[in-house]
């Protein structure tokens, strides 16, 4: 038996969700509402303020797709309940970022500023003090989406392991590599 699948979801109080006879899960709540199709083997039920998942035989293809699908709807519930959070920080002179409506402005050491679009579930924030580096916060109730766009964001200049500079999650730990040595 899966160790994830196995686990019961408990739904809080405010969320409400809601089982299609196609297998697809829509879960609301204060945050918002989600949708996902589930595969049509898996048996999603509602007891109480639980949901099960289970799997109707022990085949390979049921036992990966069991915990998958347990883990995107509890990512749902939790999503629409507390909502989650991102946060990047932009190390290196000179490095910028500022937010206009829902377009992501950053000035990252190119000849040139890049201008992001945010998805319209994906809320930006762009907060710069003196003497520290400038942080990047993204708030969504999809923690797929916003895991998307961190990524992407991230990949715009990677970190670099001599100098540390570049887009990094805070307090994600960079290993640094020694430099070329004088020869004497």
């Amino acid at each position: 038996m899966s160790r994830i699948g196995k686990l019961p979801i408990t739904l809080p109080s405010n969320v409400e969700i809601a089982i299609a006879k196609d297998n697809v899960v829509t879960v609301k709540g204060p945050k918002g509402s989600l949708t996902t199709p589930v595969d049509k083997d898996i048996i999603v039920k509602q007891e109480d303020n639980q949901i099960l998942v289970e799997r109707p035989t022990e085949q390979k293809r049921h036992k990966a797709m069991h915990g998958l699908y347990r883990s995107l709807i509890n990512n749902m519930v939790v999503g629409v309940s507390e909502g989650y959070k991102e946060q990047l920080e932009l190390v290196g002179v000179g490095y910028k970022a500022t937010v206009q409506g829902n377009v992501l402005e950053l000035a990252l050491g190119y000849s040139h500023n890049i201008f992001l679009a945010m998805p319209s579930e994906v809320t930006a924030t762009a907060v710069t003090e003196k003497g520290k580096a400038p942080v990047i916060t993204l708030e969504s109730n999809d923690k797929q989406l916003i895991g998307q766009v961190a990524a992407k964001i991230r990949s715009l200049r990677k970190v670099e392991p001599y100098k540390g500079k570049g887009i990094r999650f805070v307090g994600e730990v960079v290993r640094r590599k020694a430099g070329k040595t004088a020869s004497k």
